[in-house]
């Protein structure tokens, strides 16, 4: 890690809890090759007991520790890494992201060329080098409704079912999209000053569609930026408690319709959630009958989704959830 010598162009917040193999693998990535740049990097550990803390000290001793004594969540901490940063722009990595070669550098790129984007992503890939989904559209009505039923699958290369996952639209080219994938942001400092930090009522996912919705209604454009890239391995956080994670998320998704979305527009999504998630477990149950997938997965999909369904109808109705 090369010592810093000049205001950062760049700050880099990575948010972690119980994820140091991940965590060690990300601040690797953030080197010369990243972005060759003035940079700084800070930690912000949500109160991890996996020796996380004591690795970046003992390995990153350049980068900045801020250590939680509990998991605040991915919004709360994030928005304290934010404040301790001084970079014109600041990236939010997720801890179990490994940055490419000029990735930072690609989208450092594209803002200082493009004035009016306030946020910019880039194309990620999974482990096995596979796309992954980098943006989405605004979630409404008709495409929950056409996810719900599939549609979006089983019709990829049709735009009236896609609207949510855009997967009639190849992604290889930059261009504005509504949201992008909340493992990866890189943030101009003067839009993030005009938008505001995220929104903390957000424990855990949410922030990503929260965040760039009000980005877009400031009057920023958030691009993606596929000549850009990173790896994400996904689950670093969430596989220690998967089901708890999976409630988290629809309570986050609850949250943003309750936030951006008329009674009537929550109440369509109520309905078709729960329905989603019934025939979810409908569907895994005569998946276990036949024994594909493995028994022991379609157990635990049906447990999940159960689990989610018994919140959305009991905790999930309350107004302050």
């Amino acid at each position: 890690m090369r010592p810093q010598t000049s205001p950062p162009l760049v700050s880099v917040v990575i948010v972690s809890w119980n994820a140091q193999s991940y965590l060690t693998k990300c601040l690797a990535s953030l080197n010369e090759r990243a972005f060759a740049g003035p940079m700084e990097i800070i930690v912000v550990d949500n109160g991890s007991s996996d020796g996380s803390p004591e690795s970046v000290e003992e390995k990153f001793p350049a980068v900045r520790l801020i250590c939680n004594r509990e998991n605040l969540g991915f919004a709360k901490a994030n928005n304290i890494g934010i404040l301790n940063c001084r970079g014109r722009y600041v990236c939010l990595v997720n801890s179990d992201v490994e940055v490419a070669e000029g990735c930072i550098a690609h989208l450092v790129d594209y803002c200082e060329q493009q004035g009016d984007v306030g946020m910019a992503g880039p194309r990620i890939l999974g482990c096995d080098g596979r796309p992954q989904p980098s943006c989405r559209g605004f979630p409404g009505v008709w495409n929950m409704f056409c996810s719900a039923l599939a549609l979006d699958t089983l019709f990829p290369g049709v735009r009236l079912f896609s609207g949510y996952s855009l997967s009639s639209w190849p992604q290889k080219e930059p261009r504005p999209v509504d949201i992008l994938s909340g493992c990866f942001w890189l943030v101009r400092r003067e839009a993030l000053d005009e938008v505001g930090l995220l929104d903390e009522s957000f424990f855990m996912y949410g922030e990503d569609m929260d965040w760039c919705k009000r980005f877009w209604e400031r009057g920023w454009k958030v691009a993606f930026v596929p000549s850009a890239e990173a790896t994400h391995y996904g689950g670093a956080s969430s596989s220690n408690a998967p089901t708890r994670f999976f409630i988290e998320r629809h309570r986050a998704d609850l949250r943003y319709w309750r936030k951006h979305h008329s009674a009537a527009g929550v109440a369509l999504y109520f309905g078709i959630t729960c329905a989603r998630l019934f025939m979810r477990a409908a569907g895994y149950c005569l998946a276990w009958v036949v024994g594909r997938p493995p028994r022991g997965t379609c157990e635990h999909k049906i447990h999940r989704s159960l689990a989610c369904l018994g919140w959305m109808l009991t905790r999930g109705l309350k107004r302050s959830q």
